[in-house]
């Protein structure tokens, strides 16, 4: 049983000639003049050993401050019980935090919820 060759060594041949003066640049067009897919010829330029991948530039570091770790040692250390925050959001942890050290809640918060005034039930 013959397999079937989708490149012959005159197609590749061309591409590597092709990809060596165009560069990644001109993968659209060594596609067209083979009647290949960009992805094929890529493909097959990888395994010839010829494609060299593009460089992405990597993402500037995100200062995320304190990890939610940190935040719950913190309240440790004000001698306060962290069981259950674990899966609390950070937001709230920071708060609790605030609350711990000044006695207060920044009113301006968004977060924090007005009390509601409470009603006697009619039975």
């Amino acid at each position: 049983m013959a397999t079937k060759v989708n490149y012959t060594s005159a197609d590749v041949a061309k591409a590597t000639e092709m990809y060596e003066s165009l560069g990644n640049d001109g993968m659209a067009e060594i596609a067209d003049a083979l009647g290949k897919s960009v992805r094929s010829v890529r493909a097959k330029l990888v395994r010839e050993g010829v494609y060299i991948a593009e460089t992405k530039e990597k993402a500037a570091p995100r200062d995320m401050g304190p990890t939610k770790g940190e935040l719950l040692e913190v309240l440790v250390g004000l001698k306060y019980d962290v069981e259950g925050l674990e899966g609390a959001k950070k937001s709230a942890i920071e708060r609790i935090i605030a609350l711990a050290q000044t006695g207060t809640v920044d009113p301006a918060d968004p977060a924090v919820v007005e009390p509601v005034e409470a009603v006697e039930p009619d039975f």
